[in-house]
């Protein structure tokens, strides 16, 4: 699963290769980016490259080629505001103008359980009021599959609303990238050089890995529940 950072920087590099026949520089790739430093750029086209997704060709400069793209880009992943033609509220429910909803792309299924493989891809879209949206990072949904965090309150079939953030607080509910492949929803609990990954279902048992097998994709900001 790609970071919200990694597909901004993608679909960066080829719409300036669109336009322009070569791409960006670091240092315009950083300002888009709104990065403080060159080190993060660097950090990102090597996860591209590692995945497949840009190549680096050899002794030229700022010579990069896009192999392949994400559904997610090719979709378009960006959140929007709902538009549309103006509906009359119910008597007593506030119009939608008053309660700022917002369209976040539904990347896939998050495993509340046994972890699933990680999905980049935009299944469906979902309206989230902007009271939702905590902190000024970029946000995405993912539907809850499985009963491990029940106790949590959080149950299968839900929508949960993801802040994309790469660091945690222990107690935090996090999607977790397990190993860079594997996806999950739980606690978080950092011991040592340790991270523990906490269900809330006494029929799971926590998981314990070395800090260099988990990344932390985002932090649980919000709920969605259909009834």
């Amino acid at each position: 699963m790609l970071t919200r950072k990694q597909l901004e920087l993608l679909e960066f590099i080829k719409t300036r290769i669109d336009a322009e026949g070569v791409p960006p520089s670091f240092d315009e790739m950083k300002d888009a980016l709104d990065l403080q430093s060159k080190s993060g750029i660097h950090r990102l086209i090597t996860a591209l490259e590692e995945r497949g997704f840009i190549r680096r060709l050899a002794h030229r400069a700022r010579a990069l080629e896009i192999v392949k793209l994400p559904e997610a880009m090719e979709k378009g992943f960006a959140p929007k505001v709902i538009t549309g033609d103006r509906v009359d509220p119910p008597r007593g429910a506030l119009p939608v103008e008053a309660v700022h909803a917002l369209e976040l792309p539904v990347m896939g299924r998050i495993a509340a359980g046994v972890p699933i493989e990680a999905i980049s891809h935009v299944s469906h879209h979902v309206a989230v009021p902007g009271a939702m949206l905590s902190g000024r990072g970029q946000h995405y949904a993912l539907e809850v599959k499985g009963d491990s965090m029940i106790e949590a309150g959080i149950n299968d079939g839900d929508i949960v609303v993801i802040r994309e953030q790469v660091t945690a607080e222990n107690g935090d509910i996090v999607v977790a990238l397990v190993e860079d492949h594997e996806a999950t929803l739980k606690r978080f609990r950092r011991k040592g050089s340790m991270i523990a990954l906490e269900a809330a279902n006494p029929a799971y048992e926590t998981r314990v890995f070395p800090d260099h097998m988990v990344k932390v994709q985002g932090k649980l900001v919000g709920l969605i529940r259909t009834y």
